[in-house]
């Protein structure tokens, strides 16, 4: 048994600190919300995020970073990204101990374009960082449904360390890789094709659509994440097309939502109001446009939903822009990542 802090409270903070008291650890969760705290401590529910589902009793909540964090060695680190540089740096102000920090967030931070696990890193001195990713709804993990993710460090032990931690025989699956770059990149702008398929869903268009958004946007994916140093294979892992697939299809996707929205003709103010939590995919957006126009790598469905979000495109516009770009080999692609990997 360790004991472990997850700093953020929300829906997927709340179901991986339900995995690990399953799992016998000590769980100490941190919100900043006290009636979010209170419910957890009192009622051992947390209806705001994650509705209808009994918390273990050993979780306990905590509104003072400083009283959640007591004794711990390894943080679970599930605030937002855009909330991420304030959190580390109070979790600083606070202590001196080198922490093991898993980050569960998918994002890129826009204008400094880096990952979450560079941004720790510029913020905190730590034992080790690990990534925790792949396709896993929050609703479906704290109903026990059989999940499978992905553990990712530099340090291969502190990812099966990790593993270890989260793996649960019964419906939690952690397998470890050594490719943090991939993972997060493919946790991250998977965020982005979701928004335009639910767009296109909200348009109106068929499987069809959703099928060639979703393999060239995995296209996409690989192409920039193999130019920033990723392995290729990571991208059909579950990381990639696994985390893919479940964000562009499911009713509780934020990201698919957030799009759906959108197609119907809501402009993204209305959407981000309605959504009432934080959807990733817009920052990461604007982060992942940046990154083209720096690396000069095309991402098509990247720049359309950008012009979208940004530049009061209308969706359908921008959809047609995509259907009448210039003639291209489907090959073409695949061996542009491969080249540029074995040169």
């Amino acid at each position: 048994m360790e004991r472990i802090a997850v700093l953020g409270a929300g829906s997927w903070g709340t179901a991986l600190a339900f995995v690990l008291a399953e799992n016998g650890h000590d769980v100490r969760i941190w919100g900043h919300r006290q009636q979010v705290i209170d419910q957890i401590n009192e009622t051992h529910q947390n209806e705001k995020y994650l509705p209808g589902v009994e918390l273990p009793h050993q979780i306990k909540g905590f509104t003072s970073l400083e009283k959640a964090i007591e004794g711990v060695e390894t943080l679970i680190l599930a605030v937002p990204t855009k909330a991420i540089r304030e959190v580390l740096q109070q979790l600083k102000s606070l202590t001196d101990e080198l922490f093991t920090i898993v980050h569960v967030s998918k994002g890129i931070e826009p204008d400094s374009l880096l990952r979450i696990s560079q941004m720790i890193q510029q913020e905190i001195d730590t034992k080790d960082i690990v990534v925790l990713s792949g396709p896993s709804h929050a609703e479906e993990v704290s109903r026990r449904q059989p999940t499978t993710v992905t553990s990712a460090s530099t340090n291969i032990q502190a990812a099966e360390k990790v593993q270890d931690l989260f793996n649960n025989q019964q419906y939690f699956r952690v397998y470890t890789n050594p490719d943090v770059i991939g993972v997060e990149i493919g946790g991250a702008l998977k965020n982005i094709i979701a928004l335009a398929a639910g767009i296109t869903d909200g348009l109106g268009y068929g499987d069809n659509a959703k099928a060639a958004l979703m393999t060239r946007g995995l296209a996409e994916i690989a192409r920039l994440g193999t130019v920033l140093g990723a392995n290729p294979l990571t991208f059909s892992g579950l990381t990639g097309i696994g985390d893919l697939i479940v964000t562009c299809t499911s009713v509780h996707s934020r990201n698919w939502r957030a799009g759906n929205l959108l197609g119907k003709g809501k402009n993204l103010d209305e959407v981000l109001e309605n959504m009432g939590m934080v959807v990733e995919g817009v920052r990461t957006t604007k982060a992942a446009y940046q990154l083209s126009q720096k690396y000069d790598v095309k991402m098509p469905i990247a720049d359309a939903l950008y012009n979208v979000l940004f530049n009061d495109v209308k969706a359908k516009d921008a959809v047609d822009a995509l259907m009448s770009r210039t003639k291209t080999h489907e090959m073409e692609d695949l061996a542009n990542v491969l080249g540029e990997k074995l040169n």
